[in-house]
Order: structure tokens, then C-alpha cells, then sequence
């Protein structure tokens, strides 16, 4: 299927997102849709597969001016979408996910749940995918929703899918089972839209890399005839400079220590510690129990045995509000179901954590001092926005997690812990939160960073700290540490 997209306009109110925009795909491409977080990529997809309406442009699809009105016409057309937010109903099994609006019936309209178990269990093993087929969607983690969201795309017989952000959630080996599939649909003749911020994956994966600035369309380019520096200048107007900016200041006195914290079935007797200015980056496997761990810490997850001091203080923590009251602020992997209230705006966001710094010792709140404070978190964080009374659901991924870093940085917290903190970011605005993280070192807040990019870790960290299977496997300096010595602690190996 060849689509090629012309001069696609779009705004929302008085916000122009799209100005003349283009895209073009060929049959049987892996093609990279690339830009800034706000650049329009997922917006001129969705008009693409109907879910928003172009103001002016065209539309052609194997040569013919088409407009699906819906997703369901681009998908009987063979366009699926696989959304970056993920479309799942946490109530139902993976099998009912899989198969809603798409059951297996027998003559008398009963479902065959026998042909669609067997299904189900076909297409999870293509993507080397071990879950049961009865568990419930909101019992599993976000990597593997995510998973089961390319599985929708794959039970459709689609000759083009796009992939918008498919691996922020995954592991390096659910990635490379991900990129073998691709591949093989490619082979079928399947094209797919991959939009990613990852570089490393679009220069591994990609035969063409066409970038949006601002909503305009700036240029197609073959992945052989370009390189990485080349992309962010089309991205961002400019080079970028190193990726992880320069660590050379000193680190303080123990702020945190945590003395084998345990809880049965989910992690087990994990211990360590934080420095004052130190970032403390955790890497593992998904389902390794990295999430749960600063879950407990900060009063989510109850756990049954250990001790956590923060500086020589011993510190119970049962709840999320007593771990603020001490001094510590939880970025969380999951922004909208966990970090945001979607609905609300910027401003309502990022005051609800800030409340005492902006209203008396009554509740009341001063307006001036919440304006200043909104108005200085839109500039120091750069979040592209029409104002404070701008929606957090009508933000691009990237400025959503802005806001969500705005909320905890001026609480002033003593320890910051970041869940992916880049998840679904643009390289550049990865180089500004990687920026925020090093001001908050140097002003003596002990970072725990966990991630799943390993380049990152590498980049950022002093320390890593690798868990698997709920235990921490080893903790390695900067010195020391390089990506073979952590996958192989995190794959149940020894150095």
C-alpha cells in the first residue's frame, strides 16, 4: 500500500498544529516518523486513520483521494494504529482485549472460546509473549500491556501498521523480538510507520526517516545517507552536543539507605543507598520488581520486613503522604493513569503537590505566588503550551512529563526517585530532564533513577543498581560498569 499525505493542516482552538505537513510511504518500508515532542507525528496520523478531521490537504492512498471517517474505516482499509497511550480495558483478560469487536462465534452467534484461546496463545507466541491467556489486563505491567497492544495489530490483516512509541515500555529482548516481527511483516509486505525517539532504534530498523518541526514537514532522508547528528539538526534547528550532559561535582553524605526490604513474591531483602548529589540508576529486566521497590519506598505497596533511614533517622512510611512530609518526591513510570489528572490544567497539576509553598497557613491560596510558580516551571522546563489553563489531555507526551517533573522538583524534595524518566521523550527534551536531574545533584538531592534505556543508565548514573527477580544482583560504579556487566547480573549471571 503507498499513502503520500500533502499539505495537511490542523488546529485545535486557536493552536495551529499541523501547517502544511507531509508524508510519504511506499510499499513494503519500515519509514520513521520523527520531531520534538509537539511536532504534530502522532496528529498527522490520526487524521491519516480518521480520528481527527484535516482542515485543508490531501489524502492519497495507492493513488486515490481518500478520508476515512473513523479508525474502523482505515482499519477495514488495512491502516491500524497502535496508539502510544494505551487502549486497554484493565478489567478484562488479555483474551477478551485481544478479541473485543473481533470474537470467534460458532452458527448460533455463542463465542468459541476454544478457537480464540487457541489464537490468542498463536499470536502472543509470535511476539515470544509468556502470559496466560485468563490473566487480567490491569494485573499485568505496562510493558506487557504494550505488548498486548501490538497483538491487536497483528490479529488484523493490516498491510500498514503504525507504531507510535512501541518500545518505550519494553526491555532490550522484548525490542529485538519486536524488530524480528517487523521484519517479517515487511517481508509479507506489510509497510509500518514506526515513531520513535529512540535513535538507536530508527538507525537500526528504518530504510527512511521523514521529520516534522513545529507541524511543518522539513525532510525526507535514506537511513544511508544520513546519520544521527543529521536528524536532531532537522528535528531541533540545531546540534544538540553530547547526549548526557557532563557529571564532574562532588557527592555528599549518605542521605538514604534502605536495609532489606521484603515483601513476599514481589522482592526480597533489598539494600542500598544514596548519597546527597548522587543519581543511583536502577536497571533490570521488566518484571524484575524495580517499579515495586520504589513503590514501597514511597508508600504504595506495603511491604512486610526491612528499615529505610533517611539520613541516620528511621523513617515508617505507610502512605504516599508521609513519604512527601519526609522529603521524598516519586516520578512516576505511568504519567497519565499515575503521574497527571489528564482532565485538569498545567496549573491545577503542578499546585496540587505545591500547595503549602502557595497558599497561607489557612489553605487559602495566593494567587501571585501560584501564578509565579506556574510561570516559572512553564519557562525553566520549556513545556510548549498555550498558557497555564492549557489541558494536560491536549499536551504531547513530552510535555506531559513535564508537568509531571514540575510537580516534584518544587517541593524542594530531599530524595527524587525517577521511573522512566525520558519514556516517550524527544532527544531534546531528554537532554533538558537529564539537564534538571544534574541541578538537582548539584543542590544535594539524591536521585534514584530507574530505566530501562541502557545508554542512559550508562550516561547518567554514578552508581547502578541491577535487580532481578525482586533482588538487587549487584551494585557497580561508574568505573567499573559497562551494558555486558548489567544485562548479564540482570539475566541471572555472575561477574
Amino acid at each position: 500500500m503507498r499513502i503520500e499525505m500533502q499539505k495537511i493542516c490542523k488546529a485545535f482552538g486557536g493552536n495551529q498544529v499541523l501547517c502544511d505537513a507531509g508524508f510519504q510511504l511506499e510499499n513494503s518500508e519500515v519509514h520513521a516518523l520523527m520531531g520534538e515532542n509537539g511536532a504534530g507525528k502522532s496528529t498527522l496520523m490520526k487524521i491519516l486513520t480518521g480520528v481527527y478531521t484535516k482542515d485543508s490537504g490531501t489524502i492519497l492512498v495507492d493513488g486515490r483521494e481518500v478520508t476515512y471517517l473513523n479508525p474502523q474505516e482505515a482499519e477495514k482499509a488495512g491502516i491500524v494504529f497502535i496508539h502510544q497511550e494505551l487502549n486497554v480495558l484493565f478489567d478484562l483478560t488479555v483474551e477478551e482485549n485481544l478479541f473485543l469487536g473481533k470474537e470467534i462465534t460458532n452458527s448460533l452467534g455463542i463465542c468459541n472460546r476454544k478457537a480464540m484461546r487457541a489464537k490468542t496463545k498463536e499470536i502472543l507466541g509470535m511476539l515470544g509473549v509468556r502470559i496466560p491467556t485468563s490473566k487480567v489486563m490491569s494485573e499485568l505491567s505496562v510493558g506487557q500491556q504494550q505488548m498486548i497492544e501490538i497483538c491487536k495489530a497483528l490479529m488484523v490483516d493490516a498491510k500498514v501498521i503504525i507504531m507510535d512509541e512501541p518500545t518505550a515500555a519494553l526491555t532490550q529482548s522484548e525490542t529485538k523480538v519486536l524488530f524480528e516481527v517487523i521484519h517479517n511483516l515487511q517481508k509479507r509486505g506489510v509497510s509500518i510507520v514506526y515513531i520513535s525517539h529512540r535513535m538507536e532504534e530508527i538507525f537500526e530498523l528504518c530504510d527512511r526517516i521523514t521529520v516534522l518541526r513545529d507541524g511543518n514537514y522539513v525532510g525526507t532522508k535514506n537511513r544511508a545517507e544520513t546519520d544521527m547528528n543529521d536528524i536532531v539538526k532537522l528535528m531541533i534547528g540545531r546540534e544538540i552536543g553530547e547526549r548526557y550532559p557532563a557529571r564532574n561535582f562532588t557527592i555528599g553524605e549518605e542521605m538514604f539507605r534502605v536495609e532489606g526490604l521484603t515483601k513476599k513474591d514481589v522482592f526480597d531483602h533489598v539494600s542500598f543507598t544514596v548519597h546527597a548529589g548522587e543519581v543511583l540508576g536502577v536497571s533490570g529486566l521488566m518484571g524484575a520488581g524495580r517499579t515495586e521497590i520504589m513503590q514501597a519506598i514511597f508508600g504504595n505497596l506495603p511491604y512486610e520486613e526491612g528499615s529505610i533511614y533517611i539520613g541516620n533517622q528511621k523513617c515508617n512510611i505507610s502512605s504516599p503522604e508521609q513519604a512527601i512530609q519526609l522529603g521524598i518526591g516519586f516520578i512516576t513510570e505511568d504519567r497519565k493513569s499515575e503521574g497527571l489528572m489528564l482532565e485538569e490544567t498545567i496549573q491545577k497539576n503542578i499546585t496540587l503537590t505545591n500547595l503549602s509553598s502557595v497558599s497561607n497557613g489557612k489553605g487559602i491560596l495566593r494567587r501571585k505566588s501560584e501564578n509565579d510558580l506556574i510561570a516559572k516551571a512553564i519557562k525553566e522546563l520549556h513545556i510548549r503550551c498555550i498558557g497555564p489553563q492549557h489541558e494536560c489531555h491536549n499536551l504531547s507526551g513530552g510535555n506531559q512529563q513535564k508537568v509531571v517533573i514540575a510537580k516534584w522538583i518544587y517541593t524542594n524534595p530531599k530524595i527524587l526517585i525517577f521511573d522512566e524518566p525520558t519514556r516517550g521523550v524527544d532527544i531534546g527534551a531528554k537532554k533538558e530532564i537529564y539537564n534538571i536531574i544534574n541541578v538537582l545533584a548539584k543542590k544535594g538531592v539524591a536521585i534514584i533513577m530507574v530505566s530501562s534505556e541502557l545508554p542512559e543508565v550508562l550516561g547518567m548514573s554514578d552508581r547502578i543498581m541491577v535487580v532481578r527477580e525482586g533482588t538487587v544482583r549487584g551494585i557497580l560504579s561508574r568505573e567499573e560498569v559497562n551494558q555486558e556487566k548489567i544485562m548479564t547480573l540482570a539475566t541471572g549471571g555472575n561477574i
